[in-house]
């Protein structure tokens, strides 16, 4: 069986020294003489113990960590007080991820994390293994999980160890230093909003008038001054959360650079934390193009793939980019080359819909002008009606929103699309159809409209991000849900017949082999 890196112990005992380290400064000052505070030597003390304490687990740890790749099983036993065994099948292994975090890129080590079907979290992680033992356990690993256990231990073995047997790697996509540009300026991260209200309290030393200046809001009288305030505090909030939102975004997505290698995606990136990882095609649920405002009136697009066996986040995705960031026709290019879809023709949801669209923004409309003049009542607000002047967008934003609707039912796959600004147009092949769902809601029945969605058994689809098609007609969509069903069994039939032929094939070739017992 096989350790890790011996410099694993140093990078794990300084990450680990420095959490447990903090930890026993705390207790030494708690329990040092005084009271009121530790002195000097008994603080020090303290630290320097945790740090020992932390490098001899590391270094019991190392000792006590083995792996082993067998035939049709990963196996890891590991555990310094526990002991703990595990056989991981082949067949299981969903992904493979390779990580480098910064300090393990300066040693020349990477992280590998195995995860399996059906698991919410990663089943084995291996920390820390140098680069090239890193790519060899992925690219083996990988192949065992394609062999699905068919082959005995030898010829797995000898198959997976062999430099010889590799397939050629095509690049399929590399991002270029404008969409990179692009791609940081535009993109708004979650966590930003956090991040960026964390750095303005500390600029402002936790005490937000600071960043008011002072001619803002002189001679204004106070009502009016704290809205002008308050209106200043938000402007600097979207101003850091937009700041540290391009660093992420940059940080994410630098280098990054998408590959080919046999039925498998290998993708790449990231600047101060390096990623590296698969994208099996035999496990790809849906595609999704999306095309978000502003970047759809510059022509670009962005493809994500949806795989089997992972909950959204990571610790678990349930998408991963394929491209990040690219030009539209690229995009749609890629994305045929992983599912062979021909024209899209969506068909647009029934006039009504809009119609009900826009009686939805009349009451939210509504709901502003109520709650401006609740304000009003409370306070010295006066022009608390100026919300009622979005009325003249409701006929717009309703038309935009239909005119962005549509699906269509092809000979192989179902199309949705949704969305004006995050528009995404879903791809999904028949059989990859778990369930088809044609659902209701009270305001739909009074318009004779209806939803159906296409569910997979990619994760996303928990969180209700599955292709649906909004909005149809209550009787198409009847329809549209016994047509699918009927086009599933008919492309799982046909997919059976193909493995069928494909396996009759590959046996009549090894039946017409010679053999070393043959004459002429």
């Amino acid at each position: 069986m096989r350790k890790l890196h011996p410099l694993s112990i140093a990078v794990r005992s300084i990450s680990r020294s420095v959490n447990v380290g903090l930890l026993f400064f705390i207790a030494g000052v708690f329990a040092s003489p005084g009271g009121a505070g530790g002195t000097l030597v008994s603080v020090g003390g303290m630290v320097l113990l945790g740090i020992v304490v932390a490098v001899v687990y590391e270094v019991a740890y190392y000792e006590r960590f083995r792996y082993e790749l067998t035939g049709d099983t990963f196996d890891v036993a590991s555990g310094v007080l526990a002991r703990r065994d595990r056989e991981v099948p082949l067949r299981r292994i969903q992904n493979v991820d390779v990580r480098q975090p910064v300090l393990s890129r300066l040693f020349g080590l990477a992280a590998v994390h195995i995860e399996t079907a059906g698991g919410g979290q990663t089943e084995v992680s291996l920390q820390y293994v140098d680069e090239e033992e890193a790519r060899r356990l992925r690219r083996q690993l990988r192949r065992g999980a394609r062999a699905e256990g068919d082959e005995d231990d030898e010829s797995v073995a000898s198959e997976t160890d062999d430099p010889s047997d590799e397939d050629e790697e095509e690049l399929l996509f590399e991002i270029q230093p404008r969409e990179l540009a692009i791609l940081s300026v535009f993109t708004i991260d979650p966590g930003a909003s956090l991040l960026g209200g964390i750095a303005l309290s500390f600029l402002s030393g936790f005490d937000p008038t600071t960043l008011i200046p002072a001619d803002l809001v002189d001679g204004l009288p106070g009502a009016e001054g704290g809205l002008v305030a308050l209106a200043w505090l938000v402007v600097l909030f979207l101003l850091a959360a937009w700041v540290v939102s391009a660093v992420l975004t940059f940080n994410r997505y630098y280098g990054f650079r998408l590959t080919r290698v046999g039925d498998e995606l290998y993708y790449e990136r990231g600047l101060v934390q390096r990623y590296s990882g698969t994208i099996p095609l035999e496990k790809v649920q849906t595609l999704t193009i999306t095309e978000r405002v502003p970047f759809r009136w510059f022509g670009y697009g962005a493809l994500a793939v949806e795989t089997a066996g992972y909950a959204p986040g990571q610790g678990s995705r349930g998408t991963e980019s394929a491209i990040p960031l690219a030009g539209y026709d690229r995009v749609v290019g890629l994305a045929r080359s992983i599912e062979p879809f021909g024209e899209v023709d969506l068909e647009a949801p029934p006039k009504r819909a809009r119609e009900r669209y826009g009686v939805r923004y009349l009451l939210v409309v509504g709901a502003l002008v109520g709650a401006g003049y609740l304000l009003a009542t409370a306070t010295a607000l006066e022009r608390w009606y100026l919300p009622a002047a979005l009325v003249v967008l409701v006929p717009v934003a309703a038309h935009l929103k239909w005119r962005n609707r549509g699906h269509q039912l092809g000979d192989r796959y179902v199309f949705t699309r949704t969305g004006f600004w995050n528009r995404t147009t879903k791809v999904v092949p028949y059989y990859r159809v778990q369930a088809v769902v044609h659902t209701q809601s009270i305001f739909q029945r009074r318009r004779r409209l209806a939803s159906v969605t296409a569910d997979t058994a990619s994760s996303a689809s928990l969180l209700g991000r599955a292709a649906t098609a909004y909005d149809v007609d209550a009787e198409r969509g009847l329809e549209m849900q016994l047509e699918i069903e009927e086009r599933l069994q008919e492309r799982l039939r046909a997919r059976k017949r193909e493995r069928t032929v494909g396996q009759w094939f590959q046996h009549d070739l090894s039946s017409d082999e010679p053999t070393g017992d043959d004459s002429v």
